[in-house]
């Protein structure tokens, strides 16, 4: 084994019981080739190797810090999120529940539970679904502004899925994907994966500068970009009518394409309408069931440019990403009979109740939202870091995700925590909010002090 791998070991075991803690600085990187006898040059690769393993992150300008620890103790690197174990209170995940669920979804499934029905719902399904999921898709698709032709749209398991399969069918290895500065995590997953290159935009208080995307592209151009305009996870942002429009001429002139993730824009009745609806040509439109219905429903659509359905279709295919039969049925029968309706009222229902928690208990401080979204983005108050305090909070048995999950590029990374609202009863998360507030007063008190 290489050297720096074997240093890099011994870190990562000092990191694992507990030597490092979270949130600690290691030295600047000459400072430690002296102290280990090494060239600065294998330093380097040591801290390289750290931050591969999701065992450290580097800021610019600031150093090299522990992280806090995945739930499982292990970096993530997978295409799924990993719930944190119990006792935690669960504020990384992020799936909203409507009381009653279950009982408003099994009364569909009747019929499809019929043997003849059942024996045609459980073979495979193409990536191109079924027609009566296509027409079911386009008509739930319209009531958020898009007006699309099912022939163009595309199914996989979920979301992440469909994003990977769009990705997959637009860019070559090495090629250059724009992004807003805060992503999804999971993108920068499969980008990795992929191996394509992230670049991050320009945002302000509107959302993704325009501009932005045409001084990336000049350098050297864009594949694609990567968007979430509507409900921005994590800041909540939603691009207003004229932000989008020019959006919309920027990717035009350039002609880049754009995946654009719709998949919280459900919770935002009324919004402005979707990318996709100005720039058809262009956009790559991707969404799911899961937030609307249930966590475990593997049905993730995008609506693609017309003459790129079987480019993307193949991408599915070769990824294995094909949605099921049976959730495809389950789709068609749950939105021809109005329950994704009645489920998404309740949802957005519950999502307002939610936020007003969150502007009572954490009133102090700086927290960044929308009434509809399901999540809140937290600005932390001096002293605190994103890692010591996910650190501090999970001491506490209170799981958040640290700014730095979503953070691209080089620069320095917010000192920020995301909490997902929606997975935990009302009464835990009015609980957890307290005991947060209270960490944070604590800290800061004492650094005023």
């Amino acid at each position: 084994m290489d050297d720096y791998r074997r240093i890099a070991d011994r870190i990562a075991a000092a990191i694992a019981d507990g030597r490092l803690r979270p949130g600690q600085r290691l030295p600047p990187q000459r400072a430690f080739a002296r102290r280990h006898g090494i060239a600065p040059s294998t330093a380097g690769r040591v801290y390289a190797e750290l931050v591969r393993r999701g065992l450290v992150v580097g800021e610019v300008g600031r150093g090299t810090f522990v992280r806090a620890a995945a739930p499982d103790g292990q970096p993530g690197h997978a295409l799924t999120e990993v719930a944190a174990a119990a006792p935690l209170v669960n504020l990384e995940l992020n799936y909203p529940s409507a009381p009653g669920q279950a009982e408003l979804l099994a009364p569909a499934l009747a019929s499809l539970l019929r043997p003849d029905a059942l024996g045609q719902a459980l073979r495979p399904a193409a990536a191109t679904g079924t027609p009566a999921a296509r027409e079911a898709v386009a008509a739930l698709l319209a009531q958020g502004g898009l007006r699309t032709g099912p022939e163009r749209i595309v199914f996989t398991g979920n979301a992440r899925q469909a994003i990977a399969a769009s990705l997959a069918s637009l860019v070559r290895p090495g090629g250059r994907v724009g992004v807003e500065p805060l992503t999804y995590p999971l993108v920068k997953e499969i980008a990795a994966r992929l191996g394509l290159t992230l670049v991050p935009l320009v945002t302000d208080a509107e959302g993704l500068v325009p501009e932005s995307v045409a001084d990336a592209h000049r350098g050297t151009p864009l594949s694609a970009l990567y968007l979430q305009p509507a409900l921005h996870n994590p800041t909540s942002l939603t691009l207003g009518a004229g932000r989008l429009r020019r959006l919309a001429d920027c990717v035009h002139r350039l002609g880049i394409p754009v995946v654009e993730d719709r998949i919280w824009a459900f919770l935002d009745q009324g919004g402005a309408p979707p990318l996709a609806a100005l720039a058809p040509g262009l956009t790559y439109l991707v969404d799911s069931l899961s937030k609307r219905v249930a966590p475990g429903l593997t049905a993730g659509f995008a609506v693609v440019p017309g003459d790129r359905v079987e480019a993307v279709a193949r991408a599915v295919r070769s990824g294995g990403w094909s949605a099921g039969g049976f959730a495809l049925e389950a789709v068609v029968r749950w939105l021809g009979d109005g329950t994704v309706d009645r489920l998404v009222a309740a949802k957005r229902q519950d999502a307002r109740r939610r936020q007003r928690l969150v502007a009572e208990k954490l009133s102090d401080f700086a927290v960044r939202s929308d009434p509809a979204a399901c999540f809140a983005w937290w600005e932390l108050p001096a002293p605190w870091r994103a890692d010591t305090f996910t650190a501090a909070a999970r001491a506490r048995g209170i799981a958040v995700t640290p700014g730095t999950a979503f953070s691209v590029g080089p620069g320095r990374t917010p000192d920020a925590v995301r909490l997902g609202l929606g997975s935990v009863p009302e009464r835990e998360l009015a609980r957890a909010l307290t005991v947060l507030a209270g960490v944070a007063r604590d800290a800061a008190a004492a650094a005023g002090g």
